[in-house]
């Protein structure tokens, strides 16, 4: 038995340095550089980002969605729909996820951002506008991922099916469940969900590439086999999923490089608490995750569904509640600019500690 063991580390081992490129290897370094062209372009060619901005329907970015499309489709490719069945049969996943992200992380995020901005930082800030900066946050914390999680679970070699069906029922629960949590937590009477952007982002994030990528799947594999579509075809998209996210922050930080450099002590201390609770959620469903022995390609996208944030919801509803120059809305913001970075740390995490996880479900 330790012999088999002891192979199949060997084999692991050396099938993450068959995948580790220089491009990969130094994501970290293409990751601050396009943070920091992103900004330059926001502040001395503003031009850029005013022409993109004109491209957004129901407060979704078109050229933000595209990029996001380019970057899911590769993982929708390796989904057939006797996968999807087939993680409908594993509970304990789902539980996970559900319980961590509506169950605990709305209520955590409210206690830590409380701490911090209106204890911790309560010299820093202003009363009125930590009480915005809270509010912004609770948004941030009532809305689990539903698009780039695709791209997290795709990086960590996460099971496509399993992602999907994963985000599908978080979508659903955000349709009953979102408003309450906030009104709750927020003391405020009547919040207003902007549904046009909740679907919207369902069928550009989920419906199309899904579609598109289960089409691809049947055609190609029916003109040209099953060797040449996992062989050959799938191996065209190695690079899209990087390229699109590296693009993807240009366009983010570009959008967001005036309000960065004019608020740079505010965008530091909002980010304290976003930033412990993004490494606290994690933590929580991935630990849960590996005490119920899950399979790391369920343990690791499932954690990171809680940790990373549907900005688009929270920046939509902060916007109609408190305004635009809210600093509410500067809250959810701050979530958007800080979430690649960390995010992308936490798919390392993930990746170094595959060996902590069985290579088969118990589910």
């Amino acid at each position: 038995m330790e012999k088999v063991n002891n192979e199949i580390k060997y084999r692991n081992k050396q099938s993450v340095r068959r995948q580790i490129s220089f491009f990969d290897k130094y994501l970290s370094v293409w990751v601050i550089l396009c943070i920091i062209a992103g900004v330059a372009i926001g502040k001395f060619v503003p031009v850029v980002p005013n022409t993109l901005s004109r491209f957004e329907y129901a407060n979704v970015s078109i050229p933000v969605a595209v990029l996001i499309w380019l970057m899911i489709y590769p993982m929708m490719l390796k989904i057939d729909f006797a996968s999807i069945v087939n993680a409908t049969k594993k509970p304990k996943g789902l539980a996970v996820t559900t319980v961590t992200n509506w169950l605990i992380k709305p209520f955590t995020m409210y206690a830590i951002a409380f701490f911090f901005l209106k204890v911790v930082f309560a010299k820093f800030i202003p009363e009125a506008l930590a009480t915005e900066y809270l509010a912004g946050a609770v948004l941030l914390g009532a809305a689990p991922c539903t698009a780039m999680v695709f791209v997290w679970s795709y990086l960590s070699d996460g099971d496509p099916a399993y992602t999907l069906v994963q985000v599908a029922v978080n979508d659903l629960i955000i349709l009953f469940a979102f408003t309450p949590i906030v009104a709750f937590l927020l003391g405020i009477s009547k919040v207003i969900v902007p549904y046009s952007t909740l679907f919207l982002s369902v069928v550009l994030f989920v419906v199309i590439p899904f579609s598109a990528g289960y089409l691809s799947r049947v055609l190609i594999i029916k003109k040209k086999g099953t060797a040449y579509f996992e062989g050959v075809f799938l191996k065209k998209f190695d690079k899209i999923t990087v390229t699109g996210l590296l693009l993807t922050l240009i366009i983010i930080f570009a959008f967001q490089g005036e309000i960065i450099l004019t608020n740079p002590a505010h965008i530091a201390l909002i980010a304290v608490p976003l930033v412990i609770q993004t490494f606290l959620i994690f933590i929580i469903a991935y630990g849960w995750a590996k005490a119920w022995r899950l399979p790391h390609n369920i343990a690791a996208p499932g954690a990171m569904i809680g940790a990373s944030n549907f900005f688009e919801l929270a920046v939509a509803v902060a916007i109609s509640l408190f305004g635009l120059r809210s600093g509410a809305t500067l809250a959810t913001v701050v979530g958007v600019l800080v979430e690649v970075p960390v995010m992308l740390v936490l798919v390392r995490i993930a990746n170094n500690t595959r060996g902590w996880f069985p290579r088969v479900s118990k589910t």
